[in-house]
């Protein structure tokens, strides 16, 4: 088990294991969140570049324009707003 302790000043450092286990460097952000039972879960919410390049491809699915997304957009807008 991992431990740390708080600063005067609120502060934590996160333990270098769960730094490795979390692919965590200088820089990244976490989320806290609060859990029913007061336990506390720790999740990276920073992504790079390559963590999330690809994903949103689909071969399955044809490209489409920027003229058609800005359309798309345009109208769900306009059907959102009535």
């Amino acid at each position: 088990m991992a431990m740390a302790t708080l600063t005067t000043k609120g502060q934590l450092t996160i333990p270098k294991e769960i730094r490795d286990a979390l692919k965590l460097k200088a820089g990244d952000k976490v989320e806290l969140v609060l859990t029913k039972d007061r336990a506390a879960v720790l999740r990276p919410v920073s992504k790079s570049v390559d963590d999330v390049f690809g994903r949103l491809k689909r071969p399955d699915k044809e490209a489409v324009s920027v003229k058609e997304m800005d359309s798309a957009i345009k109208k769900r807008l306009r059907d959102q707003y009535k």
